[in-house]
């Protein structure tokens, strides 16, 4: 091979992998987000999950973006493992719609369809339509990149020898098209190089059907990648698709015969073989799966084990065994958990207060060892609730659930804000730049309106407002705060013209100031989080 050739080889393969980007990122921005939502919502059986992933991958052109986003959902906790294993399934399917295009011989219009897009793209004043326009032109490069490709390995005609031993053993070639994908990534292209050596005469069915089961191997990579960094459920997702994807190669591998046979029986042309024989192996492979998706996801947890969750040391209402006897009782449990968060965060925000006002640095110790522990609380909530999501629970209690995290990573950056004040005592002590009185003073008040705000906010995580806390009255508090923020800047700029305090001492002044209005903000953002779950 010239190094012209290579180049040509490998810049077809650059046009082919742009083009297929460029129409899953030009269709995914114009309905992207309803098909998450579709995902989201409507998965409630394997088989729904199965049609609506390959619907969604066909829309797309991607089972990157599909399984990606499954894996993202089952992460949040808003898919169970079987849900998500359905929606890969399908995704498996609707990927191969691809090859089915490559497989007409449509390319000698590849260049009409790149005037097309190119036309909607600088034409048309619609955003959909330059997304549409977007579409074309990849659909019209990807066409150009399998002749690229094909016109590069004309050369090969004379070496078939080199494809030939893919059918004196399958094991080769499986491993040629699992690497081919996942190197370059896409499991269309390895598809699209697949059809274009076998119409070029090249490649014979019986050594391209090896690299087609490969390539079903080497998609999985996308996931792998997706779930890496990710928690043990994503894990999990991922986990399902390469044992999907890898059983079925090794269930259909020894049936290649009579595979064969039947492939060559469905068209005439090489090129429409060859990407049926990626459509039926996936189809095949799905209709094998679906009746046993339970036992499959049981499969894939003992082999990939759910980790030791929660550390309930911290907690007091957290029982991981109501989670699997009764999940609506379990949401219950993660409400009285955040309100005792909240206690404890007044607790620790009362120690700063003596700390940072009264100068008591026996404070200290007790601060820090609270702070530690809000952040323990507020991640078992996370996980425990992520547990509770697996189990399945929708409708309000899903939604309470929800707000219920949310709010729990606010009060945790509550407890944040009010540790940070102990880097500006420390601060202070070390410069010797003490704040006057009068700003003292000033700072005091604010505080204890906004200790005030939270506890106000609190009483929404209760599941009756017995209190009768309104949120006209929180949100009026809250803006008190926020002007009462503004006016203290002020008088402390008029402090600092009169020179009765330091310009170094003021920056931290303003900083305090910021660190206190978002008590505030954070503790109202937990009475809007609750009320809108709710429906209130």
């Amino acid at each position: 091979m010239s190094f012209f050739t290579a180049m040509q080889l490998l810049g077809g393969v650059g046009l082919f992998l742009y083009a297929i980007k460029l129409i899953s990122d030009s269709l995914q921005l114009i309905a992207g987000e309803r098909m998450r939502n579709i995902i989201g919502m409507f998965t409630k059986t394997p088989l729904l999950g199965v049609i609506l992933g390959a619907g969604v991958t066909m829309v797309i052109q991607s089972s990157s973006a599909t399984t990606v986003m499954t894996v993202s959902f089952v992460e949040a906790g808003l898919m169970t493992l079987t849900q998500a294993i359905g929606v890969i399934m399908g995704a498996n399917i609707g990927t191969t719609i691809t090859g089915q295009i490559l497989a007409f011989k449509i390319k000698d219009f590849a260049y009409l369809f790149v005037m097309l897009g190119i036309l909607f793209m600088f034409v048309c004043k619609s955003k959909t339509w330059k997304h549409a326009g977007e579409g074309l032109f990849g659909f019209g490069l990807l066409f150009i990149g399998m002749q690229t490709m094909e016109s590069s390995m004309a050369f090969l005609r004379d070496r078939q020898d080199i494809f030939l031993m893919f059918s004196h053993n399958p094991i080769l070639g499986l491993l040629a098209g699992a690497g081919l994908t996942l190197l370059v990534q896409s499991s269309s292209a390895t598809v699209g190089l697949t059809i274009a050596l076998g119409s070029q005469g090249l490649l014979p069915l019986d050594a391209a059907i090896p690299i087609i089961f490969g390539d079903n191997i080497g998609t999985t990579i996308t996931a792998v990648l997706a779930a890496m960094g990710s928690g043990r459920a994503a894990r999990q997702a991922a986990a399902s698709h390469v044992m999907f994807n890898l059983i079925g190669v090794l269930v259909w591998l020894p049936l290649m015969p009579f595979y064969l046979g039947f492939i060559e029986s469905t068209s005439s042309s090489i090129g429409h073989q060859i990407a049926n024989a990626h459509s039926l192996f996936n189809i095949c492979n799905t209709l094998l799966f679906l009746p046993f998706v339970k036992p499959f996801a049981a499969l894939v947890k003992k082999v990939f084990p759910d980790a030791p969750h929660i550390d309930t040391r911290d907690t007091k209402y957290l029982d991981p065994l109501l989670i699997q006897r009764t999940p609506i009782v379990a949401v219950s449990a993660v409400r009285r958990e955040c309100r005792a968060m909240g206690e404890l965060l007044q607790d620790l925000l009362s120690h700063v207060e003596r700390l940072f006002f009264e100068n008591k640095e026996n404070e200290r110790e007790t601060i820090m060892e609270m702070e530690d522990k809000l952040d323990r609380v507020e991640t078992a909530i996370r996980i425990y609730a992520g547990d509770i999501m697996q189990a399945g629970i929708d409708g309000k209690p899903a939604a309470e659930l929800e707000a219920l995290v949310i709010s729990a990573g606010d009060l945790e950056r509550i407890g944040d804000k009010g540790k940070r004040l102990l880097d500006f005592y420390d601060y202070r002590k070390k410069r010797g730049k003490a704040f006057s009185p009068e700003a003292m003073k000033e700072i005091r008040d604010l505080y204890r309106d906004a200790r005030q705000v939270l506890a106000m906010a609190l009483s929404y995580i209760d599941i009756e407002n017995d209190k009768g806390v309104t949120r006209e009255a929180l949100a009026e508090m809250a803006l008190r705060i926020r002007k009462g923020e503004n006016e203290l800047r002020n008088n402390h700029a008029q402090r600092l013209s009169e020179g009765k305090c330091s310009a170094e001492s003021g920056l931290v002044f303003i900083d305090v100031l910021g660190a206190v209005e978002q008590i505030a903000y954070r503790s109202r953002k937990i009475a809007d989080h609750m009320c809108e779950k709710r429906g209130e």
